[in-house]
């Protein structure tokens, strides 16, 4: 059987996981009856949440004699070390963009390692049926993207087609006729290779390592694209580090490819196709599975280097142990290190005293799915404010800065301008209008500046504005930038909350606790009217008197309380804070909880 490998390559929520789910259908892979979620590829919990895609995942639709492994890519640049590794798999890109709305950022940076790669690309202008669609000016801006991306000629004169994912046509004209999905699958059969590894079925079985998983059943697997050769199940094959060490011998006891949604034991794995390997107990990702006689590994790709890092501590709170089953440092430890196993892009390092891990990662977002996943799973965590990895080049300090990309209102580009540009040191790069009312706005900011300005965006912009972030590279260090301005509400006694106490607080600064929860000395319940932190007491209820007045006993009106998500909270956290982290509760708390202790770290510091 003829093979293809494609990779979709998408902005999140230009509906690349809806399109794949309707060429799923239509050639076949679903039964016409069979119940599917809705985006069967989004499977995570997160994914669905969030309306993200996070790990790659791959699937295979048959049309005619043709089997096209499709490969679903993350958009976030936080999740790039999955991207990296997913392209080596794959000999043509299919690039999902919105009619509407263009290129986006995170398309940007997917697309710029696929053309990097050689791949070269097809370009589906998705959701041409909207009301605001502008096809043909997302085309031009389309070929200036890859333009500006050091395309070769190869890869500008590319083919696009006129698509509806949600109903389940493509079409080469704007105006055809719209019936199925049968000009991407023939588009693809023609402008994308053969993989060439299909030549190389006599020479020896080699293949990369790309993504790892473990199964209840089989154990720790591994799946990668076959560069060369067949291996046959119960082979005897060998795994060696990228340096080409040997790391363990052992026997292919299960080998699965993709077929439709799931994956199905196949007798043989051939060059060319990607698979799955179970078998193995040492080996992961970026090592090369092969024949005993192979001594030379396959190179893997470099991947880009760490820029934030983030204290996982044990949680310490009067309240730790309560919610979470999951408290030990090594029950920590040994999570994070399964997750650096299988996460080439995360690094995790011990700290003096054992009892918390430096985790370093691309960004907020990924260290935020990481906090959910592990909380969801049981686990009880104090987590420190993310801070910058910086790096010395000649003996001058460098950090990293990221291109960020906002859409906006125009009443609010001032605001947005002025925060980039001013506290924050970013360097303005292009205003360009986008459309009715709105301006598009491109800076060069340290990634220092960013931490915790989504949540301030937002308010600026009246929850209106849309902003991308993308690793740019290393500057000079840009001096101190300014944190948070606010100083905080801190609670001085053990207990559970009064509504009467913290209705006498409202005129001090904002809550962000509710009546009757339980609190305890040194944690954050509000944020301070002033620039100072304050010592109150939440638990101060009202003075009984024998004499009752008409009208003023009634239950006092609270203002509800700002509720932060996760990422929200680890952003607004100062150095001295953190956060602590519960399958049912995020509360902050300050670092030492003694005020006597804090007053004499304060001191030392």
């Amino acid at each position: 059987m003829d093979l293809r490998n494609i990779a979709i390559i998408a902005h999140v929520d230009h509906g690349k996981t809806t399109l794949v789910d309707q060429l799923l259908r239509q050639s076949g892979a679903f039964r016409e009856n069979q119940a599917v979620a809705e985006r069967a590829m989004d499977s995570n919990d997160i994914e669905r949440e969030r309306g993200i895609t996070i790990l790659a995942k791959a699937t295979s639709v048959e049309w005619g004699d043709t089997r096209i492994n499709i490969v679903d890519t993350p958009g976030h640049a936080d999740f790039g070390g999955e991207v990296e590794r997913i392209l080596s798999m794959v000999d043509g890109v299919v690039l999902l963009v919105d009619a509407a709305e263009g290129p986006m950022p995170q398309t940007k940076f997917v697309t710029s390692k696929a053309l990097a790669l050689g791949l070269k690309p097809i370009v589906v202008l998705n959701k041409v049926d909207k009301p605001d669609a502008e096809p043909d000016r997302a085309l031009d801006e389309c070929f200036d993207l890859f333009a500006n991306l050091g395309a070769d000629e190869g890869q500008l004169d590319f083919p696009h087609l006129y698509a509806s994912g949600r109903a389940g046509w493509a079409d080469t004209e704007l105006d055809g006729p719209r019936e199925n999905l049968d000009a991407l699958f023939e588009l693809v059969l023609r402008h994308v290779e053969a993989p060439k590894q299909q030549a190389q079925k006599d020479e020896p079985f080699r293949m990369l390592a790309t993504t790892l998983s473990a199964d209840p059943f089989l154990g720790r697997i591994l799946t990668g694209r076959v560069e060369s050769g067949i291996l046959k199940t119960n082979d005897t094959i060998k795994a060696l580090s990228r340096k080409g060490d040997r790391i363990e011998q052992f026997r292919a006891s299960k080998i699965m490819a993709f077929r439709g949604l799931g994956q199905q034991p196949i007798d043989e794995a051939v060059a060319g196709d990607i698979v799955t390997i179970a078998g193995m107990t040492k080996a992961t990702v970026a090592d090369t599975l092969c024949d005993p006689s192979v001594e030379e590994a396959i190179q893997a790709k470099p991947i880009d280097p760490p820029t934030i890092t983030v204290t996982f501590g044990i949680n310490d709170s009067p309240l730790a142990g309560r919610d979470g089953k999951k408290v030990q440092s090594r029950v920590i430890r040994d999570r994070l290190m399964k997750e650096a196993e299988s996460n080439v892009a995360i690094r995790i390092d011990d700290t003096p005293g054992g009892e918390a891990f430096e985790v370093s990662g691309r960004g907020e977002l990924q260290m935020g799915v990481l906090i959910e996943n592990m909380r969801r799973e049981g686990f009880e965590l104090s987590i420190s404010r993310p801070q910058v990895i910086f790096r010395d080049e000649g003996g001058q300090r460098m950090e990293p800065v990221e291109e960020v990309t906002i859409d906006v209102d125009d009443d609010y580009t001032g605001a947005v301008v002025e925060k980039l540009t001013g506290s924050r040191k970013g360097e303005l790069v292009e205003m360009n209008p986008a459309g009715t009312g709105k301006t598009r706005i491109i800076a060069h900011v340290p990634s220092r500046g960013l931490i915790g300005y989504q949540g301030e965006f937002l308010t600026d912009t009246r929850g209106t504005g849309v902003m991308n972030r993308l690793f740019h590279g290393w500057t000079a260090h840009k001096g101190p930038i300014e944190g948070r301005r606010q100083g905080v509400l801190i609670s001085m006694e053990n207990g559970t909350a009064v509504p009467y106490a913290l209705w006498n607080l409202e005129e001090r600064g904002k809550m962000f606790i509710h009546p009757q929860a339980p609190v305890y000395e040194g944690m954050i319940i509000g944020e301070h009217a002033r620039e100072n932190d304050l010592e109150v007491n939440p638990l101060k209820g009202k003075k009984l008197t024998n004499v009752r007045a008409s009208g003023t006993d009634e239950a006092v009106r609270l203002t509800p309380p700002i509720e932060m998500s996760l990422e929200q909270a680890i952003a607004y956290i100062d150095d001295d804070e953190l956060v602590e982290v519960t399958p049912t509760a995020i509360r902050l708390r300050k670092r030492f909880l003694d005020p006597h202790e804090r007053k004499r770290q304060s001191r030392a510091g």
